[in-house]
């Protein structure tokens, strides 16, 4: 049997955008939706750093205590890792933060995505998990979205249609991406180490040929690694990476990656001498870097699947946080009827270009750097004579950027 049930919003997606808006909704008073395919906790490809601009959002979310109680170190330094260079400069401080909350942390999304669900749910949201959407399609003033579970179909019904799926996985809603295979397309790669030599308040950036990452402590002593390559350059890797002809074509991506990261950047080396994989290496992607559409077919996007950063510059759960409450803020005073809907479109882009193009651009300009063939020599040149290059280009990333309506 086919279950039906009416909203005033569907969220689909989990993460930090999709739990961003639903639980600035509800606490609107909005009868909210909230679809999730995965089963949490989950781990997850992502950096997991945090700026500090974000700590009042995490209040107002109800997980700020939390986030800090469990959080890694505070990162003070930002520096480079690339060949033998090993450059660190200041991590530029939020000034708008007190001195002991000025600093960027990094915490697990298998944590951090299970704590703004448990905050979604006490907030009333009605959270459907493990569900899939499959289908959405108008009905008058309102929007079907078929989810399913299993053999189990469920038709949610409501005006206003959230995606906060990201933009990785192709599938056959709307607002998803259509998939298209590239030799340059970025895969992203992303493990957790135990018993690492890395400076606790030092986050590097990892500049290697054929793609970019970065490592930072997280939670529980874990050091997170991720990263992304080109796929001609993990082909090439998987193809000749190996130590015999009884092995070709048995090379894992994420062993070709790890061996490739380990060859290619002293630091990485020193840092994980005496470290311990803690789980397996994950995979996602490709990446797709860009703005998009806000608001298109009368669907609302937020997070990757509104714009997306190179995540060179660590700011994907800052920009999936605050752009689920800017959207939030935007429905929660608009007008009833479509015409509302899309005048809450009209602002909401706006506010979104503003708060995030730059770093979308400045992410871009430091991603062709890092990836052209041949610049990294550069980068390190640069870096090794003006340390304080870093330090500015965590500014121009955003990661003192305060979020609008919390200064």
């Amino acid at each position: 049997m086919t279950r039906l049930s009416t909203h005033d919003a569907i969220i689909i997606g989990a993460g930090p955008a999709g739990t961003s808006v639903a639980l600035t909704l509800a606490r609107h008073g909005w009868a909210v939706a909230l679809v999730e395919k995965s089963a949490f906790p989950r781990r997850k490809v992502c950096g997991e750093y945090m700026s500090a601009s974000n700590l009042a959002l995490l209040d107002r979310l109800g997980i700020g205590e939390a986030w800090r109680a469990n959080a890694g170190p505070e990162i003070r330094r930002v520096g480079l890792f690339s060949g033998e260079t090993c450059v660190e400069a200041p991590m530029p401080h939020a000034k708008d933060e007190p001195s002991a909350n000025g600093f960027g942390r990094a915490l697990g999304r298998d944590i951090l995505d299970f704590l703004l669900l448990q905050a979604a749910r006490s907030a009333g949201v009605e959270i459907f998990q493990p569900y899939r959407a499959v289908a959405i399609e108008r009905d008058g003033d309102m929007q079907t979205v078929q989810i399913q579970a299993g053999d189990e179909t469920t038709m949610l019904r409501a005006p206003v249609i959230v995606a906060a799926h990201g933009s990785w996985e192709p599938g056959p809603l709307p607002s998803q991406l259509e998939k298209a295979n590239r030799p340059s397309d970025l895969l992203g790669f992303k493990a957790h180490f135990t018993g690492s030599s890395l400076a606790p308040d030092l986050m590097p950036l990892l500049a290697f040929p054929g793609g970019y990452g970065g490592m930072v402590w997280a939670d529980h002593g874990r050091l997170s690694i991720s990263c992304c390559i080109r796929r001609d350059m993990l082909a090439q890797l998987r193809k000749h990476k190996h130590h015999g002809p009884e092995h070709q074509g048995h090379v894992s991506a994420s062993d070709a990656v790890f061996r490739h990261l380990m060859d290619s950047c002293r630091g990485i080396r020193d840092a994980l001498e005496t470290a311990h994989l803690d789980g397996p290496w994950l995979a996602a992607g490709p990446i797709r870097p860009g703005l998009r559409s806000c608001y298109e077919g009368d669907i609302f996007r937020v997070g990757n699947a509104a714009g997306e950063s190179h995540p060179i510059v660590a700011e994907g759960i800052s920009m999936a946080l605050q752009s689920g409450w800017l959207l939030a803020s935007e429905l929660a005073c608009a007008p009833a009827g479509r015409a509302g809907r899309e005048a809450a479109g009209r602002h909401y882009a706006a506010a979104w270009k503003g708060l995030f193009s730059t770093r979308v651009y400045a992410a871009a300009a430091i991603a062709r750097i890092a990836l052209r063939p041949g610049s990294a020599a550069l980068m390190e040149a640069t870096v090794r004579n003006f340390p304080k290059a870093l330090t500015l280009g965590a500014q121009l990333s955003g990661k003192i950027k305060p979020v609008p309506g919390f200064v």
